[in-house]
């Protein structure tokens, strides 16, 4: 299981704005996702961290059902 940024419905994003202002914060949405992780060579883990490292950003390779 993955955790990505949720897609929101009009009604969510009025009722989560709400609440932004009414607790003076920011609210990120977070919904699960079912994937399967990839199964990488050593070699392509080489690739993906020097990409990682290059982007400054964390990567995830998924197989999605």
């Amino acid at each position: 299981m993955l955790w990505a940024f949720s897609s929101l419905k009009d009604k969510q994003m009025k009722a989560i704005k709400a609440l932004e202002e009414k607790m003076g914060v920011t609210l990120l949405a977070f919904s699960d996702i079912e994937v399967e992780y990839a199964n990488l060579t050593e070699e392509e883990m080489k690739v993906l961290l020097q990409a990682e490292k290059d982007m400054g950003l964390s990567l995830v390779a998924v197989n999605v059902k």
